[in-house]
């Protein structure tokens, strides 16, 4: 038992050590061409300065770690693997009795835990500073007011509306919208009140309106009924659930979400009438990660460990590489089908982990049974 567990250490800590590596070495890469790019975006924009592109640049950090964690966890598995194969240890260790089964757990359980870990503390910080750096590129680097476009432009909004029905709807239109720091004030305001059914039951037309807490605040406001004589223009208070910080968050990425925000988040949007399939898709996808990673290494496993003297061991590491790949596009073509609603949100973030970890399972029966 003892010198099993003492390879077991050892293995793992070469496969840390190779993964770490891997990791810094493929976030050095990408961030490198990240800022060229913000470096070319630039060239036309006079307030954006060197370093605030390197700021920028230095926030998408977090967020460029966490998207190519799974291929860094490959990669260093392939290269660990290899290693090991190559100076004959895992051949002696398989010669003694030890099985593959045995020496890839605690590998295994070390890149489940890497994932865990970029998911639980990692995915918290990658949103708060993906958060930031999308603010600033905002404001300097894009035309125009951005994807919230709050500033200036026409605003639609849906949320709950129980004040009349238990399951009513609110619609709100403003024909101008501005933001001043954490206040939004929108002018040429109109409410369009639905039950359950989606049958109008009142319009309000408000020449002013402000996003308090729980309720938006119409100034000259006229609650116009079916049937019925307009009153007199007057202040209204319609609850709601929303905040500004919550309507800039809808219409941002689900990126600048953590894993800790997203369920009550994906609980408003589905309360305001928002679409939430692209924040359940990546809840369920940072779900998945820490399985993602584990299979990443038994596929690193399974396309290393094959003894030099038979030869094709360059071939198998492609194969390894490719399939990796593979299961990255399989991935992103789930995640399209997923957005547009045509599989499952659950189906379409575990699918491929799923089909990647069958896949490592079997060709690890095959090196080891077969």
């Amino acid at each position: 038992m003892t010198p099993a567990i003492t390879l077991s250490i050892y293995i793992s800590r070469q496969f840390v050590a190779a993964l770490t590596a891997m990791l810094l070495a493929l976030t050095g890469l990408v961030s490198l061409f990240d800022f060229l790019e913000l470096l070319r975006r630039s060239t036309s924009k006079p307030d954006a300065t060197f370093a605030l592109v390197s700021e920028i640049a230095a926030l998408r950090l977090p967020y460029i770690s966490m998207q190519i964690l799974p291929f860094a966890v490959l990669l260093g598995g392939i290269l660990c693997f290899w290693r090991l194969t190559r100076s004959s240890e895992l051949i002696v260790a398989r010669a003694a009795g030890v099985s593959a089964w045995e020496f890839l757990a605690a590998p295994t359980v070390c890149a489940l835990l890497f994932g865990a870990v970029a998911v639980t503390v990692g995915s918290p910080l990658s949103s708060i500073m993906l958060a930031r750096a999308e603010v600033m590129e905002n404001i300097y680097l894009r035309t125009g007011g951005g994807p919230l476009a709050l500033d200036g432009s026409q605003l639609w909004l849906r949320q709950s509306d129980r004040a009349l029905t238990p399951r009513g709807v609110a619609i709100i239109h403003a024909r101008g919208v501005e933001l001043h720091g954490r206040q939004l004030t929108a002018n040429g305001v109109s409410v369009f009140r639905l039950d359950g059914n989606d049958r109008l039951l009142a319009r309000i037309e408000a020449t002013r309106a402000v996003l308090g807490p729980g309720s938006w605040d119409l100034e000259g406001a006229r609650n116009l009924r079916p049937d019925k004589v307009p009153g007199p223009a007057r202040q209204i208070s319609l609850p709601t659930d929303l905040t500004v910080k919550r309507v800039q968050e809808s219409f941002a990425s689900p990126d600048t979400l953590s894993v800790w925000a997203l369920p009550g988040f994906i609980a408003l949007l589905e309360r305001s009438g928002f679409s939430a399939i692209r924040h359940q898709l990546h809840f369920q996808s940072l779900l998945a990660l820490p399985l993602l990673c584990a299979t990443m290494a038994l596929v690193g496993a399974g396309f290393s460990m094959r003894p030099a003297r038979r030869g094709g061991v360059a071939r198998m590491i492609g194969g390894g590489v490719t399939a990796g790949f593979a299961l990255f596009m399989i991935s992103k073509i789930a995640e399209e089908f997923g957005q547009s609603g045509a599989l499952p949100v659950e189906l379409a973030a575990w699918a491929p982990t799923a089909s990647g970890l069958m896949l490592a399972v079997a060709l690890l029966l095959h090196m080891e049974d077969g």
